[in-house]
């Protein structure tokens, strides 16, 4: 038997006992990501009131961990967009979907029992009450009939920490907080119904530079805990600093979607302004 014969056979043995210890393994097939299904999806809504028309064909969508802002000018439709979606408006044409399913939201009730929770600018906190009468405010615990106050105290205390805020105490009378804190009273009471979309309508807006850092920081927890977030601003540095996407509306128009981390603030004026149009 020659050396290359030798070898030949060698090579076919070693062959064979690589395949037995090792068995070769059909390579798995790419398996498609399953696409993620939206939160919450606005299309094609429209709405008029008498003569004047609000909105007009307008998109919107909201992702699981994302904060998207909702900008534009005075009257381009921004809160009547958000007031659809919380229930205050039925919308005259478009159709609205809830993780996947299409649902009709006739009222404020049936927008919160889907999951939906909106904190107005004027924040509707009672100021007389103190912050754990604020945050279980018609949703009081109760044990036969009566109020579990310590309990309610114990969950103020853990929803607050986990959220960062801080507060000097939860028996503190509203009245007595600052701006900021008000605010951060405010979306902490939107979460005792544990919603999967939290809608802040100028969260920001007359706050100082601390403050608003503070609310800013509290959105980010929101965005943490996987929930879709949606900011109503003006304020287009705050927009940069804390969303994923930004919407702009122009005369009740969408008139711009953009990836925050890929448009600049000069770009999303001119969308506002109307200097220039652009396509989703």
């Amino acid at each position: 038997m020659t050396n290359r014969q030798f070898d030949g056979q060698s090579d076919t043995m070693a062959a064979q006992i690589r395949t037995e210890e090792t068995p070769m393994q059909a390579s798995p097939a790419a398996l498609p990501l399953a696409p993620v299904v939206p939160l919450v999806s606005m299309s094609g809504i429209s709405k008029n009131f008498g003569a004047v028309r609000a909105l007009t064909g307008v998109d919107l969508e909201v992702y699981p961990g994302e904060v998207v802002a909702l900008v534009g000018d005075n009257g381009a439709g921004k809160s009547t967009l958000v007031k659809i979606l919380a229930g205050v408006f039925k919308p005259d044409a478009g159709s609205i979907t809830f993780a996947g399913t299409p649902v009709s939201i006739g009222n404020p009730a049936e927008a919160h029992d889907l999951g939906i929770a909106t904190v107005f600018q004027d924040l509707a906190l009672c100021d007389n009450l103190d912050v754990v009468s604020n945050l279980w405010l018609g949703r009081e615990l109760a044990v036969r009939g009566v109020l579990d106050h310590v309990e309610m105290e114990t969950r103020s205390w853990a929803l607050l920490r986990e959220l960062s805020v801080r507060i000097p105490s939860v028996r503190a009378r509203v009245a007595t907080l600052s701006g900021g804190q008000r605010q951060t009273v405010a979306i902490a009471r939107s979460l005792i119904g544990e919603p999967s979309v939290v809608i802040l309508d100028e969260p920001t807006a007359a706050l100082g530079v601390a403050a608003a850092a503070e609310v800013l920081n509290l959105i980010e927890r929101l965005r943490e805990r996987g929930l879709g977030v949606i900011v109503i601003s003006h304020n287009i540095t705050d927009v940069q600093a804390v969303s994923d996407r930004i919407v702009v509306l122009r005369l009740g128009r969408n008139n711009g979607h953009f990836r925050t981390d890929e448009v600049t603030n000069e770009i999303v004026i001119s969308a506002i302004t109307g200097a220039s149009v652009y396509s989703r």
